[in-house]
């Protein structure tokens, strides 16, 4: 019965359409928000006289990756997944932009607080009072930007498993990474003709659109089970079913279980660790390697995003109708890698940097646009959020891990090239776990290279 159910919803076009537009726009503000402090970094190290908050890049690599610490060390993305597979989508996604408000909230009072010119001590790390605010704001943030991303993949498969689920998942990824691309481009300027703090506020403002947008997706979501219960078994066909009555305990050893799932993890890890703090640090290399100016280097770092825009929702079609996912897995790797030893060779210019980042936003849409859509189908929707949030529990520990390493690196090597080694070497590790899921898949059968869209 619930399965019936599910192809009525489906096959509702301008249902699902509208769940995707609707929920996407959420995560895209998320995404602003999650990047709006990257081209920053060197404001925030100017002194205070200056208009800077006088972070050293020790302070300021700790704090592009404090946003996985409470998701980490206190285990919130794994209960986040729970959550979202106990209590459903519509309460999760309300919890998920609340929190992100607040911890919004708290790094404006950060970097608008004038603190005492002293240092605190986390872990061994010796932070400035403003860094260690605006990290904690961050690792809030980081809970519910996390917790977002698991909600709105669920709702995809919800809707689309049978249809277009790549495009849908490519349309989704291409949209946040605007909000991605919106705070490369706009965030540097903005604090230059205004103020450091006023970022912030526009990220405030737009995570308040983001929750109003789901606020609607949640009326419309209820509105569908009202109608759907008139004519069949509400116990079959509502979402508190389908989390609380489906989901069991013995499923998360399930999910442990699968060597597949494993192997997407893994890739999750050193793929993202070789782009999202990448792009964290790389308005700067921009400035002092390439010679970029300030008030542009912020651009230069959008072309990626930019690019995925495009690239991500065509590759996603293509998986949908030809297949050969984990071939686009592998390419895509295979394409950060070389980006990333060739930021590390000593070849300077701005056209130089401009085509790297050309590949990289190619590699960046190829393996996301085949990556999530072969998630479902290793797990089954009922624990679909659990297997989420373990994947991106485990990937923040990359994410956590290399900024602050890179951080450091950048202290000792202002030359960037030992830091774009680690990257390098990190998205090579990627390419060798793509071609094991490859392995794994002829084993197992799960059908990674196979179409999405069902013949019927």
């Amino acid at each position: 019965m619930a399965s019936a159910v599910a192809r009525r919803l489906n096959d509702s076009p301008f249902a699902r359409w509208t769940v995707l537009i609707i929920v996407a726009t959420a995560m895209m503000m998320g995404y602003f928000v999650n990047d709006v402090m990257s081209p920053l970094e060197t404001l925030l190290e100017l002194p205070r006289e200056q208009g800077g908050l006088g972070w050293t890049p020790a302070d300021y690599g700790f704090f592009s990756g404090s946003s996985g610490l409470i998701n980490v060390f206190l285990l919130m993305l794994f209960f986040s997944g729970l959550i979202l597979d106990r209590m459903g989508i519509r309460f999760t996604g309300i919890l998920a932009c609340s929190l992100m408000v607040i911890g919004t909230l708290v790094k404006f009072y950060a970097v608008t607080t004038p603190f005492p010119a002293s240092t605190f001590a986390f872990f061994g790390t010796e932070l400035s009072v403003s860094a260690a605010w605006a990290s904690l704001g961050f690792a809030i943030f980081g809970v519910g930007y996390e917790m977002t991303g698991i909600t709105v993949s669920k709702a995809m498969v919800r809707w689309f498993t049978g249809h277009e689920l790549a495009l849908a998942m490519g349309i989704q990824l291409a949209m946040a990474r605007l909000g991605t691309a919106a705070a490369l481009s706009i965030s540097a300027p903005i604090a230059r003709h205004f103020s450091l703090p006023t970022p912030l506020l526009v990220s405030l403002a737009f995570l308040l659109i983001g929750l109003l947008a789901f606020l609607v997706f949640c009326v419309m979501d209820k509105r569908l089970d009202a109608e759907l219960s008139e004519t069949i078994e509400t116990s079959a066909t509502s979402e508190a079913a389908e989390t609380s009555d489906e989901f069991r305990w013995s499923d998360i050893g399930m999910t442990l279980r699968n060597p597949g799932f494993w192997l997407i993890t893994l890739f999750c890890v050193l793929f993202y660790s070789a782009v999202s703090p990448f792009l964290k640090f790389s308005t700067k290399l921009m400035i002092l390697k390439y010679g970029v100016d300030a008030d542009i280097a912020g651009i230069f770092s959008s072309i990626a995003p930019f690019g995925t825009m495009l690239l991500t929702p065509l590759f996603g079609a293509v998986y949908d109708r030809h297949g050969k996912g984990v071939t686009l897995i592998i390419t895509g790797a295979a394409m950060l890698a070389f980006v990333h030893f060739g930021f590390s060779l000593p070849i300077h210019g701005s056209a130089v940097a401009i085509t790297l980042m050309v590949v990289l936003s190619i590699g960046y849409s190829l393996a996301p646009a085949a990556l999530w859509p072969c998630v479902p189908k290793i797990i089954p929707l009922k624990c679909l959020g659990t297997a989420y949030s373990m994947i991106f529990f485990i990937q923040n520990f990359g994410r956590a891990i290399i900024p602050m390493l890179v951080g450091r690196a950048n202290e000792t090597d202002p030359s960037y090239t030992t830091s774009m080694l680690i990257f390098g070497f990190t998205a090579l590790g990627a390419v060798l776990v793509a071609v094991a899921m490859l392995y794994i898949d002829r084993r197992k059968g799960y059908g990674l290279q196979l179409p999405n869209i069902s013949k019927q």
